[in-house]
């Protein structure tokens, strides 16, 4: 890693000391000369540190992303990554993602904050016309993520891909005929249903389903438009299953799970997060979920012969 040059370094200080003095002018000022050297400048709990500026746009937040929300459909699906790390991962699930959608499917990556996979989404833009990336400074909650990438997205059809999920085959074909029934909002590789007394959700199997999970979970925009993500959802754990559930309260449209040629790698969101914070944000979650639709079993799907 390159260190930064002295005057860089005494710049920083400057601006380290403006932001402290209040001057936020100034600090901005510094911080766009920084940036003119060739390096950026990250703010943290223990102060300052700069890295040098890599060789793609950075937007501050996903608040600067365009809001295409207004907009008409202009194509018939994108596949979105949000980005949080592990190179290897993100490579392997776009590789085979490639391999196996239709010519006319986006793929979309947002590198969610300063992350080791930034170069990867970079040089896979740079490989194939039809991978966008995105790249963000600061670090959202899940539900800001996926929002922003929703409301840029101007495709009829979204696709929530986690980089655990790989094809092994053409799983985005029969995905996105699952839409052509104008009932259907959502569809998905994995759904599951709530287990009597609301305490858990088991797996269901193809079929409607009564919510869907995120590791590869299809949307129509229409729908997801009416609906938002949970806004407090700041960790994916549960928030897959509470926004399904509000998707199908608010009457947009049923919920299906198909049987997919997908393969699930090593779920790095869940069992490489904290957890602490995982099991916060997931008990969270859920409680916020009973509070809302404990005991709506109008929302309950029926159950055939055991």
């Amino acid at each position: 890693m390159t260190s930064p040059p002295a005057p860089v370094t005494a710049l920083a200080e400057e601006r380290a000391q403006a932001r402290a003095a209040k001057d936020f002018a100034a600090g901005d000022r510094l911080r766009d000369e920084i940036a003119a050297l060739g390096w950026t400048v990250r703010d943290g709990a223990d102060g300052w540190t700069l890295a040098e500026r890599p060789p793609y746009a950075v937007l501050p937040s996903v608040r600067e992303l365009p809001d295409r929300s207004a907009e008409p459909d202009s194509r018939r699906c994108t596949v979105a990554l949000l980005v949080e790390g592990w190179p290897v991962d993100v490579r392997t699930c776009v590789d085979a993602l490639l391999a196996h959608a239709p010519e006319d499917v986006v793929v979309v990556l947002l590198e969610n904050g300063p992350t080791d996979a930034g170069a990867v989404v970079h040089e896979l833009a740079q490989q194939f016309p039809r991978v966008e990336e995105l790249h963000v400074e600061q670090a959202a909650g899940w539900s800001a993520a996926r929002q922003a990438l929703l409301t840029y997205d101007t495709a009829t059809v979204h696709v929530l891909l986690d980089p655990s999920t790989v094809l092994e085959g053409d799983a985005l074909t029969p995905l996105l005929a699952a839409f052509d029934e104008p009932e259907v909002a959502g569809a998905g590789w994995r759904g599951v249903d709530v287990a009597d007394g609301w305490t858990e959700f088991v797996d269901a199997g193809p079929g409607q389903v009564e919510a869907l999970l995120g590791y590869l979970f299809a949307v129509r925009r229409s729908a997801a438009l009416q609906v938002p993500l949970p806004p407090k959802a700041r960790f994916y754990r549960n928030a897959d299953m509470e926004w399904s559930y509000l998707l199908r309260e608010a009457g947009v449209g049923r919920l299906v799970a198909l049987d997919l040629p997908v393969r699930q790698d090593r779920h790095r969101g869940y069992a490489d997060s904290d957890p602490a914070y995982r099991d916060k944000e997931s008990r969270k979650t859920y409680d916020r979920f009973l509070q809302r639709f404990r005991g709506r079993d109008d929302l309950r799907l029926p159950k055939g012969p055991a």
